[in-house]
């Protein structure tokens, strides 16, 4: 049985063009020690609403922004300078090696001002419609909430050849708060359509239209992340595919639960994940209940091409009772385009091998292997 899953941006650009005017209005009547400060607020208030970051090495002295190098992630690194560099009254931004929590200062500036600490960066208090996700969508999972569109080209399938798979699915981030001594907590609404349809025919036949929603629960704190969701699905055969094929529909509906715990390593160059889930109610009620997933995901530590290119690569496993616990493999690689202006929203171009029992609605029982390719859109 095929059981899937993976933001707001008004708050967010709310909040960031409310601490650019207070900067801005800090610089007119305040001494450039206290300039620091107001930087010191707007660079620490971007990486943990942007980037969810906790850098207690950052510090500013007369416009420069010093960081050390090992509390930021590969990936994201030169995001993030580019980021800062954007913020007004910042001369320039510097990323130095670290030892004994004392930095090799920045070359000498006018002015007296001394470097201002940062202090806990942990954000306090509740937040409506944060911006950032805690828990990154699996990207090799073929029923990840997002907007994508790909050709699969099925293997050795008595009915099926060429097939186009649409999904209109996002995570919505409704509240976040501190989770007690550590880390922070999330709760959201995930939606989604996934959708296949039959290339070959002449009128390029609906087969199937899965509806799937969840309540993900999510929690960080530094490199670990868990997501605890309830979620719903239903499956829909096309009409076209049922006149012509005279397919009995089968009503396919659940609810279940389940949980992924992930792990971040080398400054988010690797991500691995693993997790299971449970089946409450069914229909029909011979499935099966349980089922586990696991996988690894690689992001290339440098951009390309203007820092838009990046490369990429994932792979997932998935096994369930309903299917006598065979292994299912969703595989991934190709390009993550980006943007610094576009923070945490990102396209992928994919090429795409599934093998395994097919995740679509009453076709589960199932075996396919296909080859594609796809785009894929995800946003905050």
């Amino acid at each position: 049985m095929r059981v899937q899953k993976c933001a707001a941006f008004p708050a967010a650009r709310l909040s960031c063009l409310g601490l650019f005017l207070f900067v801005l209005l800090g610089q007119s009547v305040i001494a450039d020690t206290t300039n620091d400060h107001f930087v010191l607020g707007y660079a620490t208030a971007i990486l943990e609403q942007q980037y969810k970051l906790k850098i207690g090495s950052l510090k500013v002295q007369d416009g420069v922004i010093l960081i050390n190098a090992s509390d930021l992630p590969a990936p994201d690194k030169e995001k993030i300078v580019a980021t800062l560099k954007e913020i007004s009254g910042v001369v320039r931004v510097e990323v130095v090696e670290m030892t004994d929590e004392k930095a090799t200062p920045p070359s000498p500036q006018p002015g007296p001002a001394a470097a201002v600490e940062l202090g806990d960066t942990t954000p306090k208090g509740g937040e409506f419609l944060p911006a950032g996700r805690l828990f990154d969508p699996l990207i090799a999972d073929p029923r990840s909430p997002n907007f994508s569109v790909a050709y699969h080209n099925y293997q050795s399938d008595p009915e099926l050849g060429n097939v186009g798979a649409v999904s209109l699915g996002a995570t919505i981030q409704m509240y976040e708060n501190d989770f007690f001594g550590a880390g922070r907590w999330q709760l959201g609404i995930q939606t989604a359509v996934f959708s296949i349809f039959d290339l070959d025919a002449p009128s390029s036949d609906l087969i199937n239209a899965d509806y799937w929603v969840g309540l993900p629960f999510s929690y960080r704190y530094k490199d670990f992340s868990a997501m605890l969701r309830v979620f719903h699905q239903s499956s829909h055969v096309g009409d076209e595919y049922l006149l012509r094929n005279g397919t009995n529909r089968v009503n396919l509906s659940y609810e279940g639960v389940d949980m992924r715990l992930s792990y971040d390593l080398f400054k988010k160059v690797v991500r691995i994940y693993g997790g299971g889930g449970y089946l409450f109610r069914v229909n029909p009620d011979e499935l099966g209940r349980w089922s586990t997933q696991g996988g690894i995901e690689l992001r290339s530590p440098h951009s390309f091409f203007g820092k838009h290119l990046r490369p990429v690569a994932a792979v997932d496993f998935q096994n369930r009772e309903e299917s006598d616990w065979k292994t299912d493999i969703s595989a991934c690689a190709g390009i993550q385009f980006e943007s610094e202006k576009l923070r945490d929203r990102y396209l992928q171009l994919m090429f795409e091998y599934f093998r395994g029992n097919s995740p679509n609605g009453q076709f589960f029982t199932r075996t396919i292997e296909y080859w594609g390719i796809g785009i894929h859109f995800y946003f905050d």
